[in-house]
């Protein structure tokens, strides 16, 4: 089959009337004969980069609550912010976010532009973000590619390049199926037919309203597509974290600072993230001086470009400890308002369990 005649054979038409059937129901998507909301719409793609539905869903019903409109959301600390994000990963998001909320009340009297080019000029809105906004929002004839559509399109058209060089043909390819009308709907389309059917292993080719003129499909090779280039593994990076409790139950923590890798989140004090740290003279790093104790298990996290371990210390301190310059101590009671990333959660977590007093015994 050709390209024109698998063009012509993968109609529009029939993804929009599978997805009439089976669109799925989540908290941020319109439902059908309603207009979608921009804010929700917008919130609901920053969030889901990088992040699963699954995970996703709980956050943005939270968030919602928390920051009904654009207009609050701007007007919120950046620490309220930042901590209503935390655990959801990949935290310079959350910066643009507030950054550009700000800039579409500031410059935009609270209302998103309705074009591509004009979603773009926003800070944190890539080509993907203003392509998914303006057409499930404003139903612009605008295309959006995600990890779903990849997949979709590469067995539609068996599409050999390897991400993340194949994303301009893929994108010229959705650009020659995408119906004047409703190209909303077909984009969220899409996206639930490779979240549902088009699945990377053992899709579901027989429910696929496009399985006749599918490449991949008849030639058996469903699941080889998208070809990926191989990523390098990140060299794995070795530090200290330091979780120190005073008597009255405080913790010693500090807020990161605003730029580089989780910048602007809390923390518990950290040495430097080396290759080659070395844990035989981690007490030096410590944030002030006590009786530390070296805990045997580390924590480990992997973030997206290397692997993390971090060996943790614990230390109980007098009541009249003194925060370092840079650092505070938090109420027991409040550190859940504290915006920590799970990699912290986990070295405090480990941290309190070793300083919790054993039972009394009976």
């Amino acid at each position: 089959m050709s390209l024109a005649t698998r063009l012509q054979a993968a109609r529009a038409a029939d993804l929009l009337a599978w997805y009439d059937r089976h669109r799925r129901v989540l908290p941020w998507r319109a439902l059908p004969g309603e207009r979608a909301e921009p804010y929700r719409v917008w919130v609901s793609e920053i969030m889901l980069q990088q992040t699963t539905i699954a995970a996703v869903k709980p956050y943005f019903e939270r968030f919602m609550a928390r920051f009904p409109t654009v207009k609050v959301l701007a007007d919120a600390p950046s620490e309220e912010v930042m901590q209503a994000w935390a655990g959801l990963g990949y935290y310079s998001r959350a910066r643009n976010l507030h950054a550009c909320a700000k800039a579409v009340v500031a410059l935009h009297a609270g209302r998103f532009p309705d074009t591509e080019d004009g979603l773009r000029e926003l800070p944190g809105i890539g080509a993907y973000t203003a392509g998914a906004i303006a057409a499930i929002a404003f139903d612009r004839p605008a295309v959006a590619v995600d990890g779903n559509v990849e997949r979709v399109m590469t067995r539609l058209f068996a599409i050999e390049d390897a991400l993340p060089g194949a994303k301009p043909l893929i994108r010229e390819r959705v650009l020659e199926l995408l119906p004047p009308e409703r190209p909303g709907d077909f984009a969220q389309g899409l996206m639930d037919l490779g979240a549902t059917i088009c699945t990377p292993r053992s899709p579901a080719c027989g429910l696929c309203p496009w399985r006749a003129p599918c490449a991949a499909r008849q030639a058996g090779t469903q699941e080889i597509y998208p070809r990926k280039t191989p990523k390098k593994a990140g060299i794995t990076r070795y530090g200290a974290a330091f979780v120190a409790m005073r008597e009255d139950g405080a913790v010693l923590v500090r807020t990161r600072p605003a730029k580089g890798l989780l910048g602007g989140m809390v923390e518990v004090p950290t040495s430097e993230w080396q290759a080659e740290y070395l844990l035989e003279t981690g007490m030096r790093d410590a944030p002030l001086p006590a009786r530390w104790r070296r805990l045997t298990a580390p924590v480990r996290h992997v973030f997206t470009h290397f692997p993390l371990e971090l060996t943790v210390f614990v230390a109980k301190l007098p009541f009249e400890a003194q925060a370092p310059e840079g650092m505070r101590f938090t109420p027991f009671a409040r550190l859940r308002e504290e915006a920590f990333p799970n990699v912290f959660l986990k070295a405090l977590e480990a941290g309190l369990e070793a300083l919790r007093p054993p039972p009394s015994a009976p």
